[in-house]
């Protein structure tokens, strides 16, 4: 084997040193592109004459209308475009639609009670702060929070204005209480989740495999609460409004590739830009989430260490739905702490190092490839961890079992 591949084999590259150093380039480096890029904006729309925070436009917008008492509008394509473009003293901006069940209306809201740059500063410092937060709590070390910060997808959800940090941060919030052993505080905090419909759909299956069942219980009294309280706040048209939106979502959003087949991370996505109709690629991404549902209730149902069960729910999640986008893939953070975790308490195997650096660096590079070459390396990586941690889980096991042979024995 040649010098790289012993070295990517081994990790030993990846010194702690060089750890430190690769964060610190990339988290100076991009927070100064951020800062350039909103001192060159004309006033707060960029010089691609897009909103500074582009996607958190169609959250204050929402959340103006909701003010107003016209949220079900926020569904109307046409009416929130309008709305987007009052934000900003009718200059034509591009339309970024609203797709977040009734009970989202409560964020936008607030956001809306301040000007749109206090809004979005509320938006994104309140959920990097709530991410950064947890994945310190999961794994409680100096370099944590340098790392974290440094993470690629932080900076493109950052530019998006989006809500990934709020994702990972209640699922890895939800993860660190189970393993704590308050298992009412995890359902809630996946009952939250549900804001995000699309990421929860294997989370039932780890739960039900691993007997969860508080768990279970607080999740679901979670969303029949947050359904009921929108009921009563906003009315039912809003959720009729919502569910007649869904077809918009998903044939426009989804499925005609108006988002960019580029910047969405499933199998779905690369079918479709690989020439696959419709059909043909949701087959393969349903193919894909019954083998992800077999990985996780096994290893659920297993004596595996928790923190592979955490991690290879986090990568799952992000691989069993067909809409997720780069700037999703702060979810991965929630896959990678977990996996580092066990890794530091029992060692790394082989390749494993050198994968979890792929895993991280991903975010800054998937869009790009994915545009020039159609390949779909965030994809790639993502199975390609999941895989690992089930091989993980496995290798883990069979150690054990050699080991209490050999106890038996002596």
């Amino acid at each position: 084997m040649t010098t790289l591949g012993c070295a990517l084999r081994s990790g030993g590259w990846l010194t702690a040193a060089r750890i430190k150093s690769y964060s610190w380039i990339l988290l100076v480096v991009s927070i100064a592109a951020i800062a350039g890029w909103i001192a060159l904006s004309d006033g707060l729309i960029d010089r691609n004459g897009k909103p500074i925070g582009t996607d958190f436009s169609n959250v204050y917008a929402a959340g103006v209308l909701t003010l107003q008492g016209k949220a079900a509008d926020a569904y109307d394509p046409p009416l929130q475009h309008a709305m987007e473009k009052a934000v900003f003293h009718g200059r034509d901006v591009p339309f970024f639609g609203w797709h977040y069940p009734p009970f989202f209306f409560a964020i936008a809201a607030i956001t809306a009670l301040l000007p749109y740059a206090g809004g979005l500063a509320l938006w994104v410092v309140s959920s990097l702060l709530a991410y950064l937060a947890v994945m310190r709590a999961i794994l409680p070390r100096p370099e944590t929070l340098l790392v974290a910060a440094a993470f690629p997808a932080v900076f493109v959800n950052i530019g998006h204005g989006q809500n990934a940090f709020f994702t990972a941060a209640l699922l890895g919030g939800a993860l660190l209480m189970m393993e704590r052993g308050r298992p009412w505080i995890a359902g809630v905090l996946i009952g939250l989740l549900a804001y995000k419909p699309q990421f929860g759909v294997l989370i039932p299956i780890a739960l039900v495999a691993g007997a969860r069942w508080p768990t279970i219980a607080a999740a679901g009294a979670t969303v029949a609460a947050l359904v009921a309280i929108s009921f009563v706040a906003l009315g039912h048209d809003v959720w009729h409004a919502f569910f007649q939106s869904m077809t918009f979502t998903q044939t426009v959003v989804l499925e005609q590739g108006g988002t960019g087949w580029e910047k969405i991370q499933s199998l779905f996505s690369a079918a479709r830009h690989w020439g696959a109709d419709v059909k043909s690629a949701y087959a393969l991404q349903t193919l894909l989430g019954l083998l992800l549902a077999a990985g996780l209730a096994w290893l659920w149902r297993s004596e595996a260490a928790f923190d592979l069960k955490a991690s290879a729910l986090a990568s799952a999640s992000l691989l069993a739905t067909p809409y997720v986008l780069d700037y999703d893939l702060v979810v991965l953070a929630v896959a990678i702490i977990f996996f580092v975790r066990h890794g530091l308490a029992h060692g790394f195997r082989d390749y494993e190092l050198s994968l979890l650096a792929a895993a991280w660096i991903v975010p800054l590079l998937s869009r790009s490839i994915a545009g020039l070459t159609t390949i779909p390396l965030g994809l790639i990586v993502l199975i390609a961890l999941f895989m690992l941690t089930l091989s993980r889980a496995m290798t883990d096991r069979a150690t054990a079992i050699h080991g209490r042979a050999r106890i038996a024995q002596a």
